[in-house]
């Protein structure tokens, strides 16, 4: 394994059961979930909250846990322009839905919002986004899987099989 980076994402749905999206600004221009990296000491949670608001100016309420998603390269890829190797991520990815009837600010320049049905999806997402997205409107939760990323992948590969928890049950929620 490489360094590792921790990240969280959501699936923040509203109330017509639409999924948000942020089509990114770079590169290839993929739809993907909303998120960002963990600072040092910050938990997941406070993560979610703070990367989703400040990416799209919604505040949302997290539901659950639909799992930890394990993003990595395969040996000997690596992104054009840059020297070594990729990172392998951890995400975390909530179940969230928005608070409110519309967003608490403008979100900043970067990233193009956009609502989709979960089962409509823009033809090129991050393959993070449509195995997940797929295993938030199943209902799962406490995922464990490993999503292959890199140059060569295609956004819409099958799912990889998932692993139940630890404890074989699934993740509690995060709301009494």
């Amino acid at each position: 394994m490489s360094a590792l980076t921790w990240a969280v994402a959501a699936v923040v749905t509203d109330d017509a059961g639409r999924v948000l999206l942020c089509q990114q600004g770079r590169g290839a221009r993929r739809y993907a979930l909303p998120g960002g990296r963990l600072r040092p000491a910050e938990d997941p949670v406070r993560a979610a909250l703070r990367d989703i608001r400040a990416e799209t100016g919604w505040d949302i309420e997290l539901i659950d846990l639909v799992g930890i998603y394990h993003l990595s390269v395969p040996p000997g890829e690596a992104a054009a322009g840059r020297a070594g190797p990729l990172p392998d991520v951890l995400v975390h990815v909530f179940r969230a839905r928005t608070a409110g009837v519309g967003p608490a600010s403008d979100p900043p320049p970067g990233c193009r919002l956009s609502w989709h049905s979960a089962d409509a999806l823009p033809e090129v997402v991050t393959p993070l986004t449509r195995i997940a997205v797929t295993d938030a409107t199943a209902g799962r939760s406490g995922v464990l899987r490993d999503v292959p990323c890199g140059p060569g992948t295609v956004a819409s590969a099958p799912l990889p099989a998932a692993r139940p928890a630890e404890d074989g049950r699934p993740a509690r929620s995060l709301h009494p």
